[in-house]
């Protein structure tokens, strides 16, 4: 019922904008238009990424290894692929609903997202060119530490 709200909002708007300026929407609609071209070829990531996960790993073997029973060493392993892997949000967000669906652990997913959006090793020579390798490795490991006590916290919250 919300989806549909929104859509009906969204008309809405887009009618009310029409009326008001013609050019103009046209204008928004057709850079609208372009943006998401633009995006299709990682939303098309997406679908792919989140197929072959579904497709190769089965829920067993996710719980298995990404589980609440895996632990903390299942944390250190998600912890680990999260800070080398260079993903975007939209594309990591879908991905974790899709592992947790199928078997992975609440703070094995946190642990992961968390590391994935703050810790980046390979953006680091990136970083240390701009900031410093000190400051670099500091926001880093404090980053990675980080995701651990999110983890945490959401685990015992959920």
């Amino acid at each position: 019922m919300f989806t549909y709200a929104m859509y009906g909002l969204a008309v809405a708007g887009l009618a009310a904008s029409l009326v008001k300026d013609k050019k103009r929407t046209k204008q928004a609609l057709l850079k609208a238009w372009r943006a998401l071209n633009n995006m299709l070829p990682e939303f098309t990531a997406i679908l792919v990424l989140v197929g072959l996960v579904i497709t190769l790993l089965t829920p067993e073997t996710i719980s298995r290894f990404l589980g609440a029973s895996s632990g903390f060493l299942g944390m250190i392993g998600t912890a680990i692929v999260g800070a080398v892997t260079l993903i975007p949000g939209f594309v990591a967000f879908p991905l974790a609903a899709t592992l947790l669906d199928h078997g992975a652990g609440i703070m094995q997913i946190a642990v992961f997202v968390s590391t994935l959006m703050m810790v980046g090793i390979v953006t680091a020579p990136l970083e240390i060119k701009y900031f410093g390798k000190k400051e670099t490795l500091l926001r880093n490991g404090l980053s990675f530490l980080l995701a651990f006590a999110v983890a945490y916290g959401l685990g015992v919250l959920v």
